[in-house]
C-alpha cells in the first residue's frame, strides 16, 4: 500500500504515542486520547432498557480538550488510523473515536499489533482492518450489565446498609469468595497429628533424617500422643536397616510464558507486588521506556492475555540466544509448545520480551528498582520457557527398625536445564527432600535420635492476591483485563483489606455479602457468573447478539430487585472498637471506614465529631528536623508524610522519605516517580541530588 503524506495515527497514551511516534517518522502524526473519551453518564442509569437497551454515551469529564485537538489534527490529514490496543476495551475505544471524527467504521481505518516494535508497528499500517463490532459489542453488553446491576442493586444497599456502597457483577462474586473462605476458617475444628522424624547417623560429619511411615508394611496415621509413644518404644535401639532403594529419573518440564493472571500471581509470590502495582509496571514496559540512545522502546508483548502461545519468530530467536549463551544441550530437539486452558481466548501471544537481546542486566541503569524487577521476572520466564528440561534423579529409601517403616526421598540435579535461568513460585511449599548419603539395600543405620512433635489440621488458607486471581480464573470469573481492578476495587470499598500478604473480609463485606446470597443468589454465584462472561465470550466471536445476552438477564433480575426492596432485612454492622480513647470526651474509639481507607471516629457522634487518623510509620527514616518517626497522612487530595510530633514540628513531604541517606550532602531522600518510573531525590532544595534509577534503595 502506498503511503499517504499525511496520515493520523491515534493511540490511547502519551508513552506509546512516543514510542510510535519513533518508529514511523515525518509521514505520520502520533496523538493520545488519554484513554477511554466517551462513557456512560455517572448521573444516571445511561441505557435505555425500553429501546434494546441502547446506551446513552458521554463524553468524559476532562476529554473535550483532547477531543478538540484530535479533531483538528483529523481534519488536516489525509488519512486517520486507530491504533488502540488489541483488545474488547482498545476495539471500543476505536469505534467511540471513528464515531466522533465520523469515520466509516466499515472503512479499513483500523490497525492492531502486539507489541510497540517498529515491525509490528510498520507492519500493522501496511495491513489495515474495519473496526470489529463484535469486540466492540462485547465490550458493550458487559459494559451494560455491569450498569445495570450496580445501579439498580446499589440503591438497595444504602437503605438496608449503608450509603455509598456498591454492586458489582464479578466484584460481588470476588468479595463472596474472600468472605466463604473466612466461614471455612471459622468453622474449621482441629484434628490432633503426629509426626515421628528419626535422625540417622551416615558417617562421622552427617546425618539425615527419615519420617515414620507405618508397621509390618502397612502405612500407619499417628493420631494421639500413647500410639506415637508405642512407636518409639518398639523402635527402641533397634538398627535402620535399608529394605528398598528405588532410584529414578525425573524430567521437569518449563512452566510456559506468562499470561495476565500468572504473571499477577508470580508477581505476588516472588515480588510481593499488588495486581494493581504488576499490571501499571506492565504497562509502562509495553508501552515504552526511555533507553539511552534507543529513546522510547517496548519491552513486552501486550500484556492482556490468557493464551501461552508464542510467536514462531520469538521462539526461534529464542532458541538461537539459549545455543548461544547456556549451550546446545540446553535446546530441546523439538521446541517446546504449551496448550492453554480449556475456555482461553488466545487472541494474543504469552508476554514475553520483545527482543530476546535485551537481557535484564543490560537494560538496569534505563529502568526503576519495579520497572527491572518485572522485566526480569517476565524475560527469565519467557527463556526458561524455550529451554531444555530439567533432569533430576530421585532416591526413595524405605527403612525397617523393628518392623517399624521409615521412608526418606533424595533428589540430586543431574541436569539444570531451565532451572539454570528460573524456577516457578509456588503457595504451598512441596514435601521435604533430604540430602541422602550413597545407600544400597541391606544398609544399616544407628539413630542418633528420634522426634516426636505434635500437630494440629490447619484450616483452608486465606486468599492472597495471587490465589484469588488464581481461582478467579480457574472458575472463570472475569477475564484478565478484570482482575486487577476488581481486587482493587473490593479492597476501595471497605469489603475487604489486606493483612500482610492475605485478604481478609471486614464486617462490612460479611454484611453486603449476606445480603446479596440473600436477596441477589444468583449475582454472586459463581456458576451463574461464569456462564455470563462465556456468554459475553460469544457476543465477541459473533454467534450471539449483545442485546439478546443483557435482555435474557434484565426480566428475571428487575423480578429480583422488586422483591429485595420490600423484603430484604435492615443490616445493622457494629463498629470495632479500639484500644485508642477519644482525647475530647474519653470513649474508645472505633474504626471506621473513609475515601482514604480506615480511620478512628468517636462513638458519641453526632456529639462528639472527634476523629483521628490510623498512624502508620515510615520506619527507620527519623524526622530530619527533629529526629521523631515520621508518619503517613491523608490530605483532602493524596498522602503525604509528615513529623508525628506536629505541630510542634511542622515537617511534611509529599514524597516517601527512604532510608538512604543523601551521598552528596547526607539529607533526606525521596522517592519521586518520572515519566520512566521511581526514582530517588535528595529533599534539600540546594542539593537535590539524584540517585541513579539502578541504585537499590531501601524504603
Amino acid at each position: 500500500m502506498a503511503e499517504t503524506k499525511n496520515t493520523l495515527v491515534i493511540v490511547e497514551s502519551p508513552a506509546k504515542a512516543k514510542t510510535i511516534g519513533k518508529f514511523l517518522g515525518g509521514k505520520f502524526k502520533v496523538v493520545a486520547s488519554n484513554g477511554h473519551v466517551r462513557d456512560l453518564p455517572k448521573s444516571q442509569l445511561g441505557v435505555d432498557v425500553e429501546h434494546a437497551f441502547e446506551p446513552k454515551y458521554i463524553t468524559l469529564r476532562g476529554r473535550g480538550d483532547v477531543l478538540e485537538r484530535i479533531k483538528k489534527e483529523a481534519k488536516e490529514a489525509e488519512r486517520v488510523l486507530l491504533a488502540t490496543d488489541p483488545d474488547r476495551e482498545g476495539e471500543a475505544i476505536s469505534w467511540h473515536l471513528a464515531q466522533i471524527l465520523k469515520l466509516d467504521v466499515k472503512s479499513k481505518c483500523r490497525i492492531e499489533f502486539h507489541e510497540i516494535t517498529s515491525a509490528a508497528v510498520k507492519n500493522a499500517i501496511k495491513k489495515p482492518r474495519t473496526i470489529n463490532m463484535d469486540l466492540v459489542d462485547a465490550q458493550q453488553a458487559r459494559r451494560v450489565l455491569d450498569r445495570i446491576v450496580g445501579y439498580k442493586i446499589s440503591p438497595i444497599l444504602w437503605v438496608k446498609i449503608r450509603k455509598g456502597l456498591s454492586a458489582g457483577r464479578v466484584q460481588s462474586v470476588a468479595t463472596r469468595i474472600v468472605c466463604d473462605r473466612e466461614d471455612e476458617i471459622n468453622a474449621f475444628v482441629p484434628e490432633e497429628y503426629w509426626i515421628l522424624t528419626a535422625t540417622l547417623r551416615a558417617n562421622a560429619k552427617k546425618t539425615f533424617d527419615v519420617r515414620f511411615y507405618g508397621t509390618d508394611g502397612k502405612k500407619v496415621d499417628l493420631k494421639t500422643e500413647a500410639q506415637t509413644k508405642a512407636i518409639i518404644k518398639r523402635v527402641g535401639e533397634s538398627a535402620f536397616t535399608a529394605t528398598e532403594v528405588k532410584q529414578s529419573e525425573k524430567r521437569k518440564h518449563a512452566a510456559p510464558p506468562f499470561t495476565t493472571s500468572s504473571l499477577q500471581q508470580e508477581a505476588s509470590r516472588k515480588l510481593s507486588f499488588t495486581t494493581k502495582r504488576t499490571m501499571m509496571v506492565a504497562q509502562q514496559l509495553y508501552e515504552g521506556v526511555e533507553i539511552g540512545k534507543k529513546g522510547s522502546t517496548g519491552l513486552i508483548s501486550y500484556i492482556r492475555t490468557d493464551s501461552v502461545r508464542v510467536a514462531d519468530e520469538a521462539r526461534d530467536a529464542a532458541r538461537a540466544y539459549i545455543a548461544e549463551t547456556y549451550g546446545d544441550a540446553f535446546v530441546p530437539k523439538t521446541p517446546n509448545v504449551y496448550r492453554g486452558r480449556r475456555n482461553a481466548q488466545d487472541a494474543h501471544e504469552a508476554i514475553r520480551p520483545t527482543d530476546v537481546k535485551n537481557d535484564p542486566k543490560t537494560l538496569k541503569p534505563y529502568l526503576s528498582s519495579d520497572q527491572y524487577k518485572l522485566y526480569k521476572l517476565i524475560y527469565e520466564r519467557f527463556l526458561a520457557s524455550q529451554m531444555s528440561d530439567a533432569i533430576l534423579e530421585q532416591t526413595a529409601v524405605t527403612f525397617d527398625a523393628n518392623g517399624v517403616q521409615f521412608k526418606a526421598t533424595g533428589s540430586h540435579t543431574l541436569f539444570t536445564g531451565f532451572s539454570a535461568v528460573y524456577t516457578e513460585g509456588k503457595d504451598v511449599d512441596d514435601e521435604d527432600v533430604v540430602q541422602l548419603p550413597p545407600i544400597a539395600e541391606g544398609d544399616a543405620f544407628r539413630k542418633e535420635k528420634i522426634d516426636p512433635q505434635q500437630k494440629f489440621t490447619q484450616p483452608p488458607s486465606r486468599y492472597t492476591e495471587a490465589t484469588l486471581v488464581k481461582t478467579l480464573e480457574e472458575k472463570g470469573i472475569g477475564r484478565p483485563s478484570t482482575y486487577s481492578p476488581t481486587i482493587s476495587t473490593i479492597v476501595d470499598r471497605g469489603y475487604i483489606m489486606r493483612e500482610k500478604k492475605t485478604l481478609v473480609p471486614t464486617e462490612l463485606g460479611f454484611a453486603v455479602t449476606g445480603l446479596m446470597k440473600s436477596s441477589f443468589p444468583d449475582i454472586v454465584d459463581v456458576a451463574f457468573t461464569a456462564n455470563m462472561e462465556e456468554d459475553l465470550d460469544e457476543v465477541e466471536e459473533g454467534a450471539e447478539r449483545w442485546q439478546s445476552v443483557v435482555g435474557a438477564f434484565y426480566d428475571p433480575f428487575m423480578k429480583t430487585v422488586e422483591t429485595a426492596e420490600k423484603s430484604a432485612e435492615k443490616i445493622r454492622i457494629p463498629d470495632e472498637v479500639s484500644d485508642v480513647p477519644c482525647d475530647k470526651c474519653g470513649a474508645m474509639m472505633v474504626y471506621k471506614m473513609g475515601r482514604f481507607g480506615r480511620f478512628l471516629a468517636c462513638p458519641n457522634f453526632p456529639t462528639c465529631r472527634n476523629t483521628k487518623s490510623i498512624v502508620e510509620k515510615v520506619e527507620g527514616v527519623p524526622c530530619p528536623k527533629c529526629g521523631a518517626a515520621i508518619v503517613k497522612k491523608h490530605g483532602k487530595k493524596k498522602v503525604f508524610y509528615g513529623c508525628e510530633r506536629y505541630p510542634d514540628c511542622d515537617f511534611t513531604s509529599w514524597d516517601l522519605p527512604v532510608k538512604t541517606p543523601c551521598p552528596k550532602c547526607g539529607g533526606l531522600m525521596v522517592q519521586k516517580h518520572g515519566q520512566n518510573g521511581t526514582f530517588v531525590q535528595c529533599a534539600n532544595p540546594d542539593c537535590r541530588e539524584i540517585l541513579r534509577r539502578s541504585r537499590k534503595t531501601d524504603a
